[in-house]
């Protein structure tokens, strides 16, 4: 799925010299280089403030602790998302509550939101699955309407777009994920969040050292969640490259495009006209998906099912009382979808090599 050899081969002289630097420094907790980071992705975003913390998961979980949103609260999401989404409201002791995808995009249902909204309701928190923007112009309408906060779970998404604003700039908090497999990823787990707020900013900034200011005095109980200084200075190397990797991956997605347009057991991804699209992962729905899978990876093609069950028929959200058919679209998506490789890296053979594999496996079944 992701070829971190072909990405980091032709950047490993500058990132050694990076890291070179924070050897000779020694300021591995909250070094220059963090602070230098926040300020380029802050402005690579159009956003005033960047706090970088340990993970993606932890952006979630302070974001929604900055907000104030706690025990008896809940909170609108999709059900079609990695478990950070979830995890993070569940463990600041508010509920999740789950709303429905739209069936092209796979991202939160604006159609459906307003019908979920509870007077227990105190914030939305959209996911800019797979790379595509969700409407975030109708979920931010939504938002004020009922005096909602929006959290953007923006894992995915860096570079996306709407309407030619970028994603993780149109909520009160956006947050990142530097996950090595994200389009910007880090040598082992990052986050950030984002926001415009200089209040929530400098929650956020206390938040992630234990809620203290100064040293050794708590006004809440935060987490342990700095970005690593070396992290901070592999990323900053590699966001230079960002915006041509995306633009890589939206080439590759064109070439998948126009061959798959013929195989009518495979459709391929949806784009919004408002909407960039950085494809985190390139995702088809598909007939027969299980036996295609097994066909890709007997040939030894990297694929993968994001996400065979969606979050609100997971065990450990039985007591929020959801069942089967309750969410159809994301339950019936969860049984088709199957992402293919999309990395920049790819080579023409190896694009053509996949296509060959999801052609011949349809040309059989026809037979």
């Amino acid at each position: 799925m992701l070829d971190l050899q072909a990405q980091y081969e032709p950047l490993l002289p500058k990132i050694r010299a990076a890291l070179d630097k924070v050897m000779s420094e020694h300021n591995y907790i909250m070094g220059h280089q963090v602070k230098e980071l926040e300020e380029k992705i802050a402005a690579y975003l159009g956003i005033r403030y960047a706090i970088g913390c340990a993970s993606g998961t932890d952006a979630l979980v302070l974001a929604v602790q900055a907000l104030g949103i706690g025990p008896g609260d809940e909170v609108i999401t999709t059900p079609f998302t990695f478990f950070a989404t979830a995890s993070s409201i569940w463990r600041n002791g508010a509920k999740p509550r789950f709303v429905d995808i739209d069936p092209r995009t796979f991202n939160l249902d604006p159609n459906k939101i307003e019908a979920a909204i509870t007077p227990r309701t105190r914030a939305i928190m959209p996911v800019h699955l797979f790379g595509q923007c969700c409407d975030m112009e109708r979920i931010m309408k939504i938002a004020r309407k009922h005096h909602l906060k929006v959290i953007e779970d923006n894992a995915q998404g860096i570079g996306s777009t709407w309407n030619g604003k970028m994603s993780c700039s149109f909520g009160d908090i956006g947050t990142l994920s530097f996950f090595p497999s994200k389009n910007l990823g880090a040598m082992g787990d990052g986050g950030m969040c984002l926001t415009d707020d200089a209040d929530l900013a400098a929650k956020l900034r206390q938040l992630r050292v234990h809620g203290e200011n100064p040293k050794y005095y708590h006004k809440w109980v935060g987490l342990n969640s700095r970005l690593d200084t070396m992290q901070a200075a592999v990323l900053d190397v590699k966001l230079d490259h960002l915006a041509a990797w995306s633009e890589a991956r939206r080439a590759n997605a064109a070439y998948y495009n126009e061959r798959l347009a013929a195989i009518k057991q495979a459709r391929t991804p949806y784009i919004a006209p408002e909407a960039v699209s950085i494809y985190n992962q390139y995702t088809l729905v598909c007939e027969d998906r299980d036996a295609l899978l097994e066909h890709i990876r007997s040939r030894d093609i990297g694929c993968a099912v994001y996400y065979p069950k969606p979050l609100h028929l997971q065990d450990c959200f039985a007591e929020l009382g959801y069942k089967e058919g309750d969410l159809p679209v994301a339950e019936e998506t969860s049984r088709k979808v199957l992402s293919i490789p999309i990395y920049p890296e790819l080579t023409e053979a190896q694009k053509l090599y996949v296509f060959d594999a999801i052609r011949d496996f349809y040309r059989g079944k026809d037979q």
